[in-house]
């Protein structure tokens, strides 16, 4: 079973360094290098921003990190105004997807917009 973690903070970009601060203990923890680390640092605080672009106000941001080694799936999850994919074909997705590796997103029937992020550490076996 995989072990996992979920966080629950207001859809604000205050919090933000309460989620890149999760993000890089999990993934030490996974004995992600250093390098790495900090790319799922930026990748998870640009998926957010993705976010909060359009997310309802004065709702909450759900994140769910996974632990399933060597690999990390980080899932932020937010209500959102218009229920739209974020374009792959922009710079911001290009830049993520790099960072992240496996990087998806998706929408359900309340418009609740989930972008997943999927890296497994390099020196992984």
């Amino acid at each position: 079973m995989d072990d996992f973690v979920e966080v629950r903070l207001p859809a604000d970009g205050a919090y933000l360094s309460v989620l890149r601060t999760a993000t890089a203990g999990l993934a030490a923890r996974l004995d992600f290098t250093i390098d790495e680390i900090e790319d799922l640092r930026i990748a998870v605080d640009e998926a957010c921003a993705m976010l909060l672009a359009q997310v309802v106000p004065d709702t909450e941001l759900l994140c769910r990190f996974t632990l399933n080694a060597p690999t990390l799936t980080v899932e932020v999850t937010a209500p959102t105004r218009d229920g739209a994919v974020p374009p792959r074909n922009t710079f911001a997705w290009t830049v993520l997807s790099a960072l992240a590796g496996d990087v998806t997103a998706t929408v359900d029937s309340d418009q609740h917009l989930t972008i997943t992020l999927r890296k497994t550490a390099e020196g992984a076996a």
